[in-house]
């Protein structure tokens, strides 16, 4: 499915002030970064020389011995030390402590236990079960006359509160303290209203006051000096960082085409001759030399090697031969092993699948 792009917006028209800051602000931006820009692409060029050659083999040599100093060693600790005394210390462990506390909480605890279960179901259900159920209902009883106490007492205290106290405060309430409350709440009413009013007057006066003095020409001063003056460094600085940004990569193209020629003229001046004078003198001058000295140098080595290995391998026979005779000297031929009758049929008395005899029934 094609995806139908929005058509592009119409360019807004530039005034002569934007086109007057921008070439010159572009010609001298260019000329400040083309040697910045050619000095960022030589650090990056031995950043990189220095990383392949230099860093990358320094910190694989130094995480090696990293390893070989503190992994290499904890590992073996842990493996060929811990590992085995903490399996020494379980298994002690288990047979020390884990096997007889269960062979504790199996023999002696449970017995135990379930012996004080049982006298503690008997002398509950034989002992305390009547005791709390008598005390049950003697507990019942005595609430039951305080409760008719209580009931008695309890009316004649609100009779005499609700006569005393609550009807001469209804009375106090109705004809004393609300005329009276509404009467201070109406003066309280005509207080506020009246420092209402004052409060509006004074805050329009103040508010025309500082509208006067300090709003409008703050306003004024923000539309006709504060927003122009804003929008020319805005310009200014949209400008700049678009011509930095233009300057940038024309300055890369400038420090790939000065790379690209030196590159060029360093093959032409240094590599070229040196691999003409390796292909066309070296290389002869070392085949020659393969060829007329090397080669035979390599075969009379050979052919010595192989000649002392000769004399070595005869000279180790002598000696192993003299030991021997020296040893039948000293303690005589060794002695040799008996014959021992296997009861195998020998010769052509072998056994055949068609053959009865074996050599189990033979004698």
């Amino acid at each position: 499915m094609e995806l139908h792009k929005p058509p592009p917006q119409p360019r807004q028209p530039e005034g002569c002030l934007t086109v007057a800051i921008r070439v010159p602000l572009r010609i001298l931006v260019l000329v400040l970064v083309v040697p910045v820009r050619m000095g960022w692409d030589v650090l990056v060029i031995t950043g990189r020389l220095l990383r392949d050659t230099v860093f990358g083999p320094f910190g694989r040599a130094l995480t090696w011995a990293a390893t070989a100093l503190f992994v290499w060693p904890f590992v073996g600790l842990w493996r060929y030390v811990l590992v085995p005394v903490g399996k020494a210390l379980a298994w002690l462990g288990t047979v020390l402590v884990v096997v007889p506390a269960v062979w504790m909480y199996r023999y002696v605890l449970t017995p135990v236990g379930h012996a004080v279960a049982w006298l503690a179901r008997g002398v509950y259900a034989r002992v305390l079960c009547p005791v709390g159920h008598a005390v049950a209902r003697l507990v019942r009883g005595i609430g039951a006359v305080l409760a008719a106490v209580g009931t008695g007492v309890y009316t004649a205290v609100a009779w005499l509160v609700r006569y005393l106290l609550v009807v001469p405060a209804r009375w106090l309430y109705d004809w004393v303290l609300a005329p009276v409350g509404r009467a201070v709440a109406w003066c309280l009413r005509g207080l506020g209203w009246l420092l209402g009013v004052i409060a509006t007057g004074v805050g329009v006066a103040l508010y025309w006051t500082l509208r006067v003095l300090l709003v409008l020409p703050a306003l004024a001063l923000w539309r006709w000096v504060l927003a122009p003056v804003g929008r020319f460094l805005a310009l200014v600085a949209r400008e700049a960082g678009d011509a930095l940004g233009h300057a940038w990569r024309i300055a890369g193209r400038i420090s790939r085409a000065v790379g690209r020629a030196l590159r060029t003229l360093f093959r032409w001046i240094f590599v070229e001759p040196v691999r003409w004078v390796y292909l066309t003198v070296l290389t002869p001058v070392g085949h020659v030399v393969r060829d007329a000295v090397l080669r035979p140098v390599a075969e009379g080595a050979r052919v010595l090697g192989r000649s002392v290995r000769e004399a070595l391998a005869g000279a180790r026979d002598t000696v192993r031969q003299a030991r021997a005779d020296f040893r039948r000297m000293l303690f005589g031929e060794p002695r040799q092993p008996a014959a021992v009758d296997r009861r195998e049929p020998q010769g052509p008395a072998t056994r055949t699948l068609g053959s009865s005899t074996t050599a189990l029934t033979k004698d």
